[in-house]
């Protein structure tokens, strides 16, 4: 397997964090669902993760399949490590 930059494992961790910020403040919101401070949370985080994984997608190409990420030109979903393989 080929060797990424350094920015690449960077980008991936912070996504990989905002994720598990997502998932958690989800699963309380699920329960809480009047809280407006875990809310405005979430939707910063939401904002967090499209900049990232938009600056993720513009140096390394497409994260998610079915209409969610741009492809470059040529095709690159082909193209790995994909995020998964690291």
């Amino acid at each position: 397997m080929k060797q990424m930059p350094a920015e690449y494992y960077q980008l991936l961790e912070q996504l990989q964090t905002v994720d598990f910020v997502l998932v958690e403040l989800n699963l309380y919101l699920d329960t809480h669902n009047g809280d407006e401070e875990a809310i405005n949370q979430f939707n910063y985080y939401v904002k967090e993760r499209k900049k990232i994984a938009g600056l993720f997608e513009s140096q390394f190409g497409p994260l998610m399949q079915f209409g969610h990420s741009y492809s470059g030109k040529p095709w690159n979903w082909d193209d790995s490590p994909w995020p998964w393989q690291v």
